[in-house]
């Protein structure tokens, strides 16, 4: 069912101010199961499922719905897309890939090598470099269908491969989506608020106004998170790995997570037998920065799968990652009634 669910989530556009596509799927799907359900002003659904007793602290869940992409700026008089990138996207890993905007599909060019008076394998070309072809001949056959403003994202396929792995693109983070969902469908141990943020991959903006609005005193931040396990790449730089478990961080570049929730997620996947590991590196930054700050201030903890080519159209994990994390959720939300 998990892997049913992050199928369908990838699949979906949701690009950071324009999450309306995921947020439509994931309330349609929670709602038989929910006891109460808010979207709130700035797009966050908010869901409430009553467990079998109220915890000793409030808790919530949180996993943000939001993608990279891109936005269109202007469009030229032949018919091709100015653009910018929206969130953090490695101008290398966007040449040449498809996009859909508003139903049309595009694909990101540049001017051709043998063209350019760039020299060096090294030279990226710069954003204003590059463009989005819709086979359009000129800007008013292109006006048709987009509009300065309008937001894409990557066009890639969805798909199981070698042994046990996942590549789509938004794995980062429909897989904690997905995760969230699952638990909503099941009968819990204690009460529990799931919020699916907006706006993460541009500053972490929906988890602020959820965390302030519900007011949790603990939070469990479920994500997607940076592994560099590649060729060329050794030591602590590798961060972590797909296969080697539920990645559980001690600090990243937005928070520090609270010392005796992290000692306790180590525990309770020792103690079930869960693989885990921990980033080599302080890198990166989640929803816990936001919601760790929010008034009164919360106790984060972040657990995560290890993403290959994270913020890419070719995201890659392993599936028994993601079955681990949705594991090790369930047992933190059944600690938090114990």
């Amino acid at each position: 069912m998990l892997l049913d669910t992050l199928k369908k989530l990838c699949g979906l556009s949701g690009v950071s101010g324009a999450e309306n596509e995921v947020r439509d799927y994931i309330k349609s799907e929670a709602a038989p199961f929910a006891d109460k359900i808010i979207i709130d002003n700035i797009g966050n659904l908010l869901v409430f499922k009553k467990g079998r007793e109220a915890p000793g602290k409030k808790l919530m869940l949180a996993a943000h719905m939001d993608e990279v992409g891109v936005i269109v700026t202007s469009i030229a008089d032949d018919g091709c897309l100015c653009f910018d990138f929206v969130g953090g996207v490695d101008r290398r890993v966007a040449i040449g890939h498809r996009v859909k905007i508003n139903g049309v599909t595009g694909v990101i060019a540049c001017k051709a090598a043998h063209h350019s008076r760039q020299s060096g394998e090294e030279n990226v070309p710069k954003v204003r470099e590059l463009y989005i072809d819709i086979g359009a001949s000129d800007k008013e056959e292109a006006s048709r269908n987009i509009s300065p403003g309008d937001v894409g994202a990557f066009d890639s396929e969805v798909l199981e491969f070698g042994e046990g792995y996942f590549k789509a693109k938004a794995i980062d983070d429909r897989v904690g989506c997905a995760v969230l969902l699952e638990l909503i469908k099941e009968e819990l141990p204690v009460d529990t608020w799931f919020a699916f943020t907006v706006q993460e991959e541009v500053g972490t903006r929906g988890a602020a106004v959820a965390s302030f609005r519900l007011e949790p005193e603990i939070a469990l931040i479920v994500e997607g998170t940076t592994a560099a396990d590649l060729p060329g790449v050794s030591g602590a730089e590798r961060i972590c790995s797909p296969g080697k478990g539920v990645v559980i961080p001690f600090m990243d570049k937005g928070a520090i997570y609270d010392r005796e929730l992290y000692a306790l997620a180590a525990k309770l996947a020792d103690d079930n037998r869960i693989r885990w590991q921990t980033k080599q590196m302080v890198a990166g930054g989640t929803d816990a920065s936001a919601i760790q700050r929010s008034r009164g201030g919360v106790r984060v903890l972040g657990i995560a799968a290890a993403i290959r080519n994270i913020h890419s159209p070719s995201c890659v994990g392993k599936i028994g990652d993601f079955e681990a994390l949705l594991s090790l959720a369930r047992l933190f939300i059944k600690s938090q009634g114990e």
